[in-house]
């Protein structure tokens, strides 16, 4: 089963936010339902690499770079898996997700990675519209 990044956010919205080991069972669910293989576990990393997904304590939720979209059969997984909808504190989540952008960043500068630094100049605006957080000093930054 192929899923985009923004599907596989798609699936974390409908919970509010999950922890690893049951995205993985919501993906074993959802491939059942399309009668496919689940897919590889690596998705989930990279769509916290790309922001698409975002740490929370111990869960995943829906990062600033993602635009949910619900995959098809996934209307179906809160029922199957019996999950309630869960809040997720956005301020403290912010803090976090900016302290892990600065690092990137920082790096990113040190390392002369221009194209870690053209992503994270783009992910710090959609950073900032997702969360309560100012990235102004960062951007100028990484494009010093």
């Amino acid at each position: 089963m192929d899923l985009s990044p923004d599907e596989l956010a798609g699936v974390v919205d409908l919970f509010g936010a999950l922890t690893r080991p049951e995205l993985k069972t919501a993906l074993v669910e959802l491939a059942f339902k399309q009668s496919e293989d689940p897919p590889d576990e690596s998705l989930i990393d990279t769509a916290i690499e790309s922001y698409h997904l975002v740490k929370s304590e111990d869960a995943l939720t829906v990062g600033p770079t993602a635009f949910p979209v619900i995959p098809d059969g996934g209307t179906d997984l809160p029922h199957i898996m019996d999950i309630e909808s869960r809040k997720v504190d956005r301020d403290r989540l912010g803090r976090a997700v900016e302290e892990r952008f600065r690092t990137e960043a920082a790096r990113a500068v040190a390392t002369e990675d221009e194209e870690a630094i053209n992503r994270l100049i783009d992910v710090s605006y959609d950073l900032e519209t997702w969360g309560p957080v100012e990235l102004a000093n960062a951007r100028e930054l990484l494009a010093d």
